[in-house]
């Protein structure tokens, strides 16, 4: 993928709207667009970062009155030359804004080719890039917050701390080996071992954060499974806050699974009603209950939702991956007895609202590791996305293994080559030496545009 030529792109989403965005980008950014632009200011006399009233012709023929804005390099979102053209919005207005500059000599940009070359050109490092699709494909204020830390350099901050002291590891024992007739002083090595234990420490902190960023970006299923009556449509219908599932005491009232997308905590959920498992020679219901099966053992977490009025001596889970409920406590005198013989469970009441805020920050935790994360502020700036989490743990790696030699009194050239392979893993993270594969992977899943 060539950086040396003109790209061009619609910015803002297809269809109607107030306004459509179109920005080009490369060395001949102002020469393309200066043409084709009418105004009492020309291009060439134009302030950067300054707005400009004009029309766009092509072959004499107007296309859309416009602003214009330019930015000189490396003043600029790509660090490149770059203008931005804001028309009318509509589809056919902002394609022929777009058609007229590829006639004149620029290409179309490929999916996140901007924002690619803005970390080629090192306005950002890689971990931001990424955190702006983050922040565009955000579904919650959560995901939102994570993104625009990131985006802020947070991740890329810490990371360059932690290479700080793995290179301060490095030089000191870089310059043992260049003095071999000097032993590593007790003090100092008892001084670089804690050095490189606390690294340690803050590489197992940002890992554990990797849940939270899995759930944070992608979302998880949830499916709300049980005997007939048991409350799942309920359950669905408190936890969207909403009457969505249709509710009867009739036994079989869901026949098919019920989808619905929530937000439990600031974490997008993707809730699945499903039907009530239970013995039945109706052709219909049966075929329900299969799909609840399928359900149960794609999603995620299962809720398991008993009815604590019918509570029978053992309960047996429905799979592994469950979290149990036991709904209608409103109906009970007392529960106390039950929560001794049920530790583990939810206790909850559908109708009342009792125990759906201990439901979401169980559900949290089972999936996170984290009973603080439900907490809206809670969020870390570091929710690692799975890229991180794969250097991350390369980097702990090496780094265990430094440890382990440094106990065995090893040689310091095989603690500095380990030390070395942790600092490649690090430099992965940010994007220092990423091949053309990896950043194709990276920004390939953007939008045209970005």
């Amino acid at each position: 993928m060539s950086s040396h030529d003109t790209i061009a792109a619609i910015a803002t989403p297809p269809g109607e709207g107030a306004v459509a965005l179109v920005r080009i980008s490369g060395p001949e950014a102002i020469a393309i667009v200066a043409p084709l632009f009418q105004g009492r200011v020309p291009c060439s006399a134009m302030k950067t970062r300054h707005l400009y009233l004009g029309k766009i012709l092509e072959q004499g023929e107007v296309i859309d009155e416009v602003l214009l804005v330019i930015f000189q390099a490396p003043q600029s979102y790509t660090g490149e030359e770059m203008v931005e053209i804001s028309c009318h919005g509509g589809s056919l207005i902002s394609a022929r804004l777009l058609q007229a500059l590829l006639h004149a000599g620029a290409r179309m940009a490929r999916p996140g080719e901007f924002t690619q070359r803005a970390y080629l050109h090192g306005k950002m490092d890689l971990t931001q890039a990424e955190a702006v699709m983050d922040l565009i494909q955000a579904q919650t204020a959560r995901a939102q917050h994570v993104a625009t830390e990131q985006l802020a350099g947070r991740l890329g901050k810490e990371i360059a701390l932690l290479k700080a002291d793995l290179l301060a590891a490095v030089a000191h024992l870089e310059a043992f080996m260049d003095f071999p007739e000097e032993d590593i002083a007790p003090e100092t090595g008892r001084a670089l071992q804690e050095r490189l234990e606390q690294s340690r420490y803050q590489l197992l902190r940002l890992l554990a954060t990797a849940p939270e960023g899995r759930l944070v970006r992608e979302g998880l299923s949830l499916a709300l499974c049980g005997a007939p009556n048991a409350g799942k449509s309920s359950l669905l219908n408190a936890l969207l806050g909403r009457d969505r599932a249709i509710v009867t005491p009739i036994a079989g009232t869901t026949r098919d699974l019920l989808e619905e997308m929530a937000s439990l905590g600031g974490f997008p959920f993707r809730l699945i009603d499903t039907a009530g498992l239970r013995e039945t020679e109706e052709l219909i219901e049966q075929e329900g209950i299969a799909r609840t099966h399928q359900a149960m053992a794609a999603a995620d977490l299962t809720l398991h939702l008993v009815d604590a009025t019918e509570l029978q001596e053992s309960i047996i889970p429905l799979q592994p991956r469950e979290l149990l409920v036991l709904n209608k406590i409103d109906l009970l005198s007392d529960v106390t007895t039950f929560r001794e013989v049920y530790p583990e469970a939810v206790f909850l009441s559908c109708k009342t609202g009792e125990g759906l805020e201990e439901l979401k920050t169980a559900i949290i935790t089972r999936i996170t590791g984290n009973p603080a994360a439900m907490a809206e502020q809670a969020s870390s700036a570091f929710a690692i996305n799975a890229r991180h989490q794969a250097c991350l743990e390369r980097a702990l790696t090496s780094l265990s293994l430094v440890l382990e030699l440094f106990e065995t009194e090893q040689p310091p050239e095989l603690l500095a080559v380990e030390l070395h392979a942790a600092l490649q893993a690090l430099g992965d993270v940010v994007g220092e030496s990423n091949t053309e594969d990896i950043l194709g992977e990276i920004f390939g899943s953007f939008c045209i545009g970005k």
